[in-house]
């Protein structure tokens, strides 16, 4: 089992530059360094300052509150059961010890192939980039995950890059995190340069809550980057939610298309954001809207401190069946779920 990670958990992101000033920074880092923090001053500017006493200090104390303010902006004021603001204001029962739910419930600990570099299934290995998100999502499976001691950035990714180099049956490289799209780009560029050089790679896959919740992250830098890569690239966003879309998220999108990469959405199915037909089914259309094709939607990782979103499997598999009778099949998500030790996400 990944024992919690010390405090902080998830770092702030490094300026291009070692040298560069706040001032300097790009837009989007700035941006980042601006989020909101404080879960008085989130439902205070939502109208819900007598929601206060249901915050839970401890639970913010354990996995702090980051939130951008335009994502703010896309909540609903005065309305404590907007989707967007369950999915990240820390609550008291977020400190309930339940039977079943675990540090590690992915087991990401047991798959651990070198340092920063986690291999589940045949063919495919994960790096973790970084510990950085943007947005600390309170359903995270990795709220517990040791980032201090397992990211693959470390020595300029050589241990990682190694590991991979030696394995000829890895042909494909999934960027995770935290969020790897929180490394500044030249920092992303160093580590792809040095997969380049590994034969056997064949393609690239990025997951990313970026470009949803903080959509200035695709910049020109960003998008160069990207089209210069040597391999197909599969991007795989993260919306819960349709309201989780606004104009600036489409025009992220559209620019992430220009570049050439394939666009996909994984979901979770949480109890109060999304645990019902028209959620899922808008959701859908929404990311098909903005050229994003519907991948997986997750059963929740039964990681320490997330019980409270939890949507029974018999519930799931009814939303799942309403939903595939609604839409055409390319807009339904596999409904899926991790259990460590299989070859591959289980479907329900």
């Amino acid at each position: 089992m990944i024992p919690a990670a010390p405090l902080p958990l998830q770092p702030e992101p490094l300026p291009a530059a070692a040298t560069a000033s706040p001032a300097s920074a790009p837009r989007w880092q700035r941006l980042w360094r601006d989020a909101v923090r404080d879960p008085r001053e989130l439902l205070g500017l939502l109208g819900l300052d007598a929601a206060a006493a249901g915050i839970s200090d401890a639970a913010a104390a354990g996995f702090p509150l980051r939130v951008p303010r335009g994502f703010v902006a896309r909540m609903r004021p005065g309305d404590l059961a907007d989707p967007l603001l369950r999915q990240v204001l820390p609550v008291d029962l977020e400190e309930r010890i339940v039977p079943g739910f675990s540090l590690d419930a992915v087991g990401d600990g047991a798959a651990r192939k070198a340092e920063g570099v986690i291999q589940k299934y045949r063919g495919r290995a994960l790096l973790v980039a970084t510990g950085s998100c943007a947005v600390h999502c309170r359903y995270c499976f990795r709220r517990h995950f040791p980032y201090a001691e397992e990211t693959a950035a470390r020595d300029g990714w050589a241990a990682a890059v190694a590991a991979i180099a030696e394995d000829p049956s890895i042909d494909e490289v999934i960027l995770s995190g935290g969020d790897p799209l929180s490394l500044a780009t030249p920092k992303l560029a160093e580590l792809t340069a040095r997969l380049a050089a590994i034969p056997h790679l064949r393609r690239l896959r990025i997951h990313s809550r970026l470009p949803v919740v903080l959509p200035e992250r695709v910049d020109a830098e960003l998008l160069h980057w990207l089209s210069a890569l040597p391999w197909p690239v599969a991007f795989v966003i993260h919306a819960n939610h349709a309201n989780e879309f606004d104009a600036s998220v489409d025009a992220a999108l559209a620019a992430l298309r220009g570049a050439g990469v394939q666009l996909l959405n994984q979901a979770v199915l949480l109890r109060g954001v999304n645990d019902h037909v028209d959620a899922l089914a808008d959701l859908s259309q929404r990311c098909f809207a903005a050229g994003v094709l519907p991948y997986y939607l997750h059963q929740l990782d039964r990681v320490q401190g997330v019980a409270h979103f939890e949507v029974p499997d018999e519930q799931a598999r009814a939303l799942h069946a309403a939903l595939a009778a609604r839409l055409s099949g390319y807009l339904v998500p596999k409904l899926v779920r991790e259990i460590p030790g299989d070859t591959g996400k289980r479907p329900l």
